[in-house]
């Protein structure tokens, strides 16, 4: 099994630290080669606008698309999960549109704003104590989207299919089992 990480900007070595942790191959991928290389994909948190404009800059969004419509399995984080989302509340940016869902941008605010929750997440069996910084949240799923987890303020962890997609930074902390839920899809995936 090898997991690429877009390492175009963010948090691209936290999660190649997590997943070897987990003693599975991640590299980081910038090329259209390298993710048609790899097994399952993950879309960093950092800057949305800046990631999703090189993603179209250098056709690496094209890629990810067809690898999604295959049926790889594809993991976004803060960014990524706005950059897979359909539709962005009161923002005009390109998506990839891969998950039916309308997202709300900074919906806790500002840097100073960012905090720390214990989720209760469906499938689990503890709370998963879940990194926010300066996080969107989910407002609207359409049909076919799961909802795992959310907070007052919104939707923070959805799925749709081969898509998994986190408003929190599971690779910021301790806990793996963000981590292991995705390489189970990617195993799946895999066994087809």
């Amino acid at each position: 099994m090898l997991i690429g990480v877009v390492a175009i900007q963010g948090a691209v070595s936290e999660h190649i630290d997590m997943l070897k942790r987990l003693e599975v191959e991640a590299i980081p991928v910038k090329t259209k080669e390298d993710i048609n290389s790899v097994d399952g994909l993950i879309l960093p948190g950092g800057e949305s606008t800046t990631i999703g404009r090189l993603l179209h800059l250098y056709n690496i969004d094209t890629v990810i698309k067809k690898r999604a419509m295959e049926g790889m399995p594809i993991f976004g984080t803060c960014a990524g999960m706005i950059l897979l989302s359909k539709h962005i509340n009161s923002y005009d940016q390109p998506t990839l549109g891969l998950i039916d869902a309308t997202i709300v941008r900074n919906a806790f605010g500002r840097q100073i704003d960012s905090m720390e929750v214990d989720l209760t997440i469906k499938g689990f069996d503890s709370p998963f104590h879940a990194i926010f910084i300066r996080a969107p949240v989910v407002k609207e799923v359409g049909e076919g989207v799961e909802v795992l987890s959310e907070i007052p303020q919104g939707i923070v962890f959805i799925r749709q299919g081969n898509v998994l997609a986190s408003s929190f930074h599971p690779e910021l902390g301790t806990d793996l089992r963000i981590h292991k839920y995705f390489l189970d899809m990617v195993k799946k995936f895999l066994k087809k």
